[in-house]
């Protein structure tokens, strides 16, 4: 019979900080990484990624920490969503923000900005991705389909201030593009390239924009 002890601690959002040391009200974005994959495991609000753990929603960061009888387990790392937003930070041009895809048409992508650098947003902001900011080469030959979907989660830098409350935003960088993206099965997708992801579960794969880890 295994004997399981889950222990839940919150903690900094820095990599290097240990559990427990760190600021309780610290709140991670998707795609910031929290750990080395060989040291913790990937779990609820979590995925990994190129040997390490990274942030798949806006919340607090715990280590669950697993023990079976007789069995050393890696403690899992997961994010837990929560009520409260830091920050009163504004994108502004030159800012790098993650931002969730809404909707995509063949002009261009439209999202909602989740966090400016680390800080997440308090208030609500839009962002969008034309068709010519994709990507900094073969701009003609860009299909905003296969770019970018709904639910996509992105790293972009704000190249200039649109309507109110509105924000042109360019992944024409190597390190900028889909950072998390769930398949049409709904399993997580794996990036093999920087133009395809596959499904974790069902070995499909489809076409993004992706950004490349910076390690």
């Amino acid at each position: 019979v295994c004997v399981v002890c889950c222990v839940f601690v919150i903690f900094g959002c820095f990599v290097g900080v240990m559990p427990g040391k760190g600021d309780s009200s610290a709140v991670v974005c998707p795609g910031q990484r929290l750990g080395d994959a060989l040291q913790y495991n990937a779990g609820e609000g979590t995925y990994e990624r190129q040997g390490s753990v990274f942030a798949s929603l806006v919340g607090n960061v715990g280590v669950v920490k697993v023990n079976k009888a007789g069995e050393e387990q890696k403690p899992s790392l997961c994010v837990m969503p929560c009520g409260q937003k830091g920050g009163l930070a504004v994108p502004g041009v030159g800012s790098v923000v993650t931002c969730k895809i809404l909707s995509v048409n063949p002009r261009l992508a439209k999202a909602t900005i989740l966090c400016v650098g680390s800080t997440p947003l308090q208030d609500t902001f839009r962002g969008i991705i034309r068709v010519q900011d994709v990507r900094a080469t073969e701009k003609d030959k860009v299909e905003m389909y296969k770019s970018f979907r709904p639910g996509d989660v992105v790293q972009a830098k704000v190249i200039s201030l649109g309507d109110a409350r509105s924000y042109f935003l360019s992944t024409a960088e190597t390190d900028l593009g889909v950072v998390f993206a769930t398949s049409v099965a709904g399993a997580q997708l794996v990036p093999i390239s920087w133009c395809e992801m596959q499904c974790s579960e069902s070995g499909v794969k489809e076409m993004r924009k992706v950004a490349k880890v910076v390690s």
